[in-house]
């Protein structure tokens, strides 16, 4: 099966591999960041206004899609969904503006889908037998094949889900128990929707057990009518929905026995990172339960007990968090967020500077030749498990584009609780197991399969050891040393200086490995 990974505004056409082994099927795509210098060469004229990589404009691209994401989480009305004709249902949220996309083949014969990739929402979706869908022709000449348009008449293993289904909500839209089960999400923002039938068909993966197909029977939305943002070329071609209910794809290949009930994330420091279903971890990494969100366990939400600065927790620090890889920078409860940021400027030992993009205000200058220390900032989890934040600060650039100061890349919440964002995720393997109902993390920098064409359904070999809880006896490190600039032979602390601002743009271009594990 040929895998294609995009971004949004721009369907990013790119090369897919499968290779073979033993024990799983992997299935590799290369996926670009929307606002990457990649993206805006391909985008072309139709592209428009692009802005530059660490100019404000760029941050407030950025913050505009976390903000809008965080309003659709944290609702008043964050509820499971329901497949109901007639009342409208919400979905916990969808990766509305930072979405990764790959190519899907459903049905018989095959058709492909550019789906969206969300780990927020549950459903897979289709546009299907269209009353309002799309415009899918303007995205040809960008890729090397048509977007699709499901027909479920026209694929021998489909049919209409009955009302009378386990995983059709039953309400006064299902007047018969044969009657086909409607579906209507409603997203909180921008009068944004997906409703259509549910259809049961298969979604065609490959093996690597000699590229044998396997055939995965899942429920499928025929998206009839969609409106707000998936009109206006956010997931023109549907979405597959990576969360926790029974009705998301993940809960179907593990219910066939097809993969673990589990996937994690690899987020490297040079921006590329990879996708594993099927992945439960190692044995020696850290580990919190996932937790109950508005009483339901739903979504992937966790307790975060203390906050830590450099060497101190602080006390009152204590919230709730999504774990969300589609957001880009962390945020924090705003009682935690005070405290926090209060503590972190006390140690910096540097003088606060006001930055253009109000968002910021924890700035402080700095320069291609003088960086100042910065406290690190650690999560602590019951067990004394922690996730210390390999990048917690984002730097921007003088007209000139060079280093001119940096912020604290962390925002507060407009909700009692927080999220954990890619920028906080950089440099760990992070494990979504939905069997042992728990998070789970170890520093990586994927060399697990980074060396080899072929990974194993077993743990990695190439851990790192888990930063622990600061102590007393554990100084304030610096995030980077001075460094030089000019013609000089790079030292040390020069190329520190790079990994930290190139480990800042984490969302900019990342590498992405889809591996299904075959049982």
């Amino acid at each position: 099966m040929r895998l294609r990974v995009v971004f949004p505004l721009m369907l990013l056409a790119v090369a897919a591999a499968a290779s073979a082994s033993e024990a799983a099927a992997s299935l590799s795509s290369r996926m670009v960041h929307r606002l990457s210098e990649e993206a805006r060469l391909e985008a072309g004229p139709r592209g428009g206004w692009w802005p530059q990589r660490g100019s404000g404009d760029y941050y407030r691209a950025l913050v505009r899609s976390d903000l809008q994401r965080q309003k659709r989480r944290l609702g008043v009305k964050y509820q499971l969904l329901a497949l109901t004709k007639g009342g409208s249902t919400f979905s916990p949220g969808n990766d509305l503006g930072w979405l990764y996309y790959t190519w899907v083949d459903v049905g018989t014969p095959t058709t492909s889908f550019l789906v969206a990739l969300d780990t927020g929402s549950d459903l897979f979706w289709v546009p299907c037998d269209c009353i309002q869908c799309a415009p899918l022709s303007g995205y040809r000449g960008n890729l090397d094949r048509d977007l699709g348009l499901y027909k479920p008449a026209e694929s021998t293993t489909s049919r209409h889900l009955p009302c009378s289904h386990e995983l059709c909500l039953s309400g006064s839209g299902c007047t018969s128990p044969k009657q086909p089960c409607p579906y209507n999400i409603e997203y909180f923002s921008e009068n944004t929707t997906s409703s259509g039938l549910l259809i049961e068909d298969t979604i065609h993966l490959n093996s690597r057990e000699g590229h044998v197909p396997v055939n995965a029977s899942v429920i499928i939305g025929c998206g009839r009518k969609q409106s707000g943002d998936y009109l206006d070329g956010i997931a023109p071609d549907g979405l597959l929905g990576l969360g926790m209910a029974d009705i998301s794809v993940p809960s179907f290949l593990a219910r066939a026995g097809l993969a673990r009930n589990s996937f994690s994330m690899c987020f490297k420091e040079d921006e590329s990172g990879r996708i594993f279903f099927g992945d439960q971890g190692v044995s020696t990494q850290q580990s919190t339960p996932f937790v109950p969100l508005y009483g339901k366990l739903q979504t992937y939400a966790v307790n975060v007990d203390k906050s830590c600065i450099g060497h101190k927790c602080l006390e009152g620090t204590s919230f709730q968090a999504l774990v969300d890889s589609g957001t880009s920078f962390t945020s924090l409860p705003p009682d935690v967020y005070k405290v926090v940021t209060t503590e972190f400027d006390k140690q910096m030992n540097a003088s606060r500077v006001p930055y253009e993009d109000s968002t910021w205000k924890y700035c402080y200058s700095a320069s291609p030749l003088e960086m100042p220390d910065v406290p690190t900032i650690t999560l602590s989890f019951a067990g004394n498990d922690s996730l210390q934040a390999v990048n917690p600060i984002l730097p921007f650039n003088d007209k000139q584009g060079l280093l001119a100061g940096f912020c604290l890349a962390v925002l507060p919440s407009s909700e009692p609780i927080g999220i954990i964002a890619q920028n906080f995720l950089v440099g760990y393997h992070v494990v979504f197991d939905r069997e042992n109902v728990k998070l789970g993390w170890y520093r990586s920098e994927c060399r697990d399969v980074d060396n080899s064409t072929t990974v194993p359904l077993g743990p990695s070999q190439h851990n790192n050891p888990e930063d622990p809880l600061p102590s007393n006896e554990q100084q304030t490190s610096p995030a980077v040393t001075p460094a030089m600039a000019g013609t000089a032979p790079p030292s040390s602390a020069t190329r520190n200086l790079q990994k930290l601002i190139a480990s800042s743009y984490p969302l900019l271009l990342l590498t992405m490995y889809t591996v299904f594990s075959i049982s």
